[in-house]
């Protein structure tokens, strides 16, 4: 498989599975900054360094079998499928079914949508929306929206329980581009819970961290559109602890 570490939260009783490997090359991915989890001790002040630079790719992965032996060391109520795109992974499925088997755990996939997928072994999905412009998703990832878009709605027609989220960028993806997002989801289904969450400063891009103020306008601006509406500013204190397991 294509998970190369794994971290876990005790209280949340919640397995944090991390993928490598992603179908976009988005300019302000943080794993440019931190290949691993960034709630860890070593890890969360890291990532505000203006100069940090990632280690190289990570060279050892896990088996599926390998993944399914450390949960079992585990109490595991929910698993979370992140990093950078699980669904490039071939045994995905397989593996998001045998954890529904073994521990009817509730699973959560992060994705950017560009893959579809059966929903059936997945209890909810977040899908991150880049940007809805296209030619500025183009420049921020490298590839046309339309097919994530696509899939957004698809997914939303599934009937699996759906979340959105976006990364605010001043001066680049800032309060026309979330307005444009919040409106997009909007002609969905208003209702669906969308969250914005502050860009950190990565590699050489030119743009800076937004300010609190900034975070909270865009909250605003999303809100015109959709009845939940939240933000990450980056300055809260973690409500859980997070451990390494692998």
């Amino acid at each position: 498989m294509n998970i190369h570490h794994i971290t876990y939260s005790p209280q949340q009783k919640t397995v944090y599975l991390h993928f490598w490997g992603c179908s976009l090359s988005c300019r302000a991915c943080i794993c440019r900054k931190e290949i691993y989890d960034y709630h860890l001790k070593e890890t969360k002040e890291a990532i505000f360094q203006p100069n940090k630079v990632a280690e190289l790719a990570p060279e050892t992965f896990l088996a599926i079998n390998q993944v399914q032996e450390v949960l079992r060391s585990l109490e595991v109520q929910q698993v979370i499928f992140m990093g950078q795109e699980p669904t490039i992974d071939p045994e995905l499925l397989e593996l998001a079914k045998e954890l529904h088997r073994e521990f009817s755990s509730y699973n959560i996939l992060l994705t950017n949508g560009f893959n579809l997928l059966p929903v059936k072994d997945f209890d909810e999905i977040v899908l991150s929306i880049k940007a809805y412009t296209d030619s500025l998703h183009r420049d921020y990832t490298g590839r046309s929206n339309q097919e994530a878009l696509d899939n957004f709605i698809s997914l939303y027609k599934s009937g699996v329980k759906l979340r959105a989220e976006s990364i605010f960028i001043p001066e680049y993806i800032e309060y026309e581009e979330i307005e444009n997002i919040a409106r997009f989801i909007a002609q969905v289904d208003k209702s669906i819970p969308y969250r914005i969450d502050a860009y950190l400063p990565v590699a050489d891009n030119p743009w800076r961290r937004p300010t609190s103020d900034e975070m909270k306008a865009a909250v605003t601006a999303a809100r015109r559109f959709l009845n939940n509406v939240s933000c990450l500013t980056g300055n809260e204190e973690l409500k859980y602890k997070v451990i390494r397991i692998v």
